[in-house]
């Protein structure tokens, strides 16, 4: 089996030429992300690997089946950038579920911590020898109530973690959890009562601009946002528009809606023509780091592993559970009832 990875990083490589050494695939590693002008990079490959931000829309995937690709393996959780429909009884979609979602969790709470302490700020001073305490006033955590939209793996670690802080949960999500032992609300309570608002819900046309201008209206004066799941779920310019007007005390971003020519690349000693993006970096309560939530040994491997065995399982076994199951409209629940190809 010949597999083309698009987006490769150097993080990348060592666990995916481990898991290719053990399961007899042949990886071809590519720097450039998967667009409808380096598709044909995909000319003799049974399976191509992508990521977050390359582009696999209805153009790139007619490509991809001319040249013979019969699988679109993600090594993600998240699929938004991949048209499903498309690609039904053309290509068949798998992505990696479940890596870890403690990392993802965890730098949440990590960017949360480093915001409301101003642990950025004292960091960047005592290096230069200033150990004044002025502008460093933070809050507790605990007794302070947090919304968390999404309580699917990630959030329900994040819930966790919370709770160990002694924080009040108020959460929402289309499904809920019986067992989570968090109370359940509606989003314009959540927003109304939340001193912290979470966000780990996949992208989807409901949840786009979710953090908008009218729901931003809605919550507390001095609100911190912590979004590590998509950046399109956060209206970029309304959330500067809060930050401008007081009404949003903090936010910590993992991710941007406008990331895909940015993120993960190094633009140091270049001028970014990202005039919103530069304004959120400029502004002294933001926290922006570049996608990297899941940076962790253990995801890395998890994603490795996962990937290599779905493919493995999608050309040896003639099934895979991780496929994404588009024609019937249930793209989680699919596989509990369907034990064969989607199509």
């Amino acid at each position: 089996m010949n597999l083309a990875l698009f987006d490769a990083k150097p993080y990348d490589l060592p666990a995916f030429k481990e898991q290719a050494a053990k399961s007899g695939i042949e990886i071809k590693f590519y720097e450039t992300k998967l667009t409808v002008d380096t598709a044909e990079l995909a000319k003799g490959a049974d399976a191509v690997c992508v990521f977050v931000n390359d582009t696999v829309n209805k153009e790139v995937i007619d490509k991809l089946y001319e040249y013979g690709v019969k699988l679109i393996a993600l090594r993600c959780a998240g699929y938004n950038n991949v048209d499903v429909k498309s690609a039904y009884k053309k290509i068949h979609v798998v992505r990696v579920p479940a890596y870890s979602p403690y990392a993802v969790a965890e730098h949440a709470m990590a960017l949360l911590l480093t915001s409301i302490r101003r642990i950025h700020k004292a960091y960047n001073r005592t290096r230069e020898f200033n150990f004044s305490l002025s502008g460093l006033t933070g809050f507790d955590l605990h007794g302070k109530t947090v919304g968390v939209i999404g309580t699917g793996r990630i959030g329900s670690i994040f819930i966790d973690i919370c709770k160990g802080f002694g924080m009040n949960v108020l959460a929402f999500d289309q499904y809920p959890k019986a067992d989570l032992g968090v109370k359940y609300v509606d989003l314009p309570e959540l927003f109304e009562k939340s001193d912290v608002i979470s966000l780990h819900c996949p992208l989807t046309s409901e949840t786009t601009h979710l953090i908008n201008d009218d729901n931003i209206a809605k919550m507390k004066k001095g609100v911190i946002i912590v979004n590590t799941s998509r950046g399109a779920l956060i209206d970029a310019d309304a959330l500067l528009r809060g930050i401008k007007d007081r009404k949003i005390g903090g936010a910590c971003l993992d991710v941007y809606e406008e990331e895909s020519n940015i993120f993960f690349k190094d633009f140091s000693g270049h001028i970014v023509n990202d005039d919103t993006l530069a304004r959120l970096i400029s502004m002294p309560n933001v926290i922006l780091t570049s996608h990297q939530a899941f940076l962790t040994e253990e995801a890395l491997k998890n994603i490795a592993e996962t990937t290599v065995k779905n493919i493995v399982d999608f050309f040896k076994e003639g099934r895979c559970d991780n496929e994404l199951c588009y024609h019937c409209g249930n793209l989680e629940n699919c596989m509990k009832v369907r034990k064969e190809k989607c199509f």
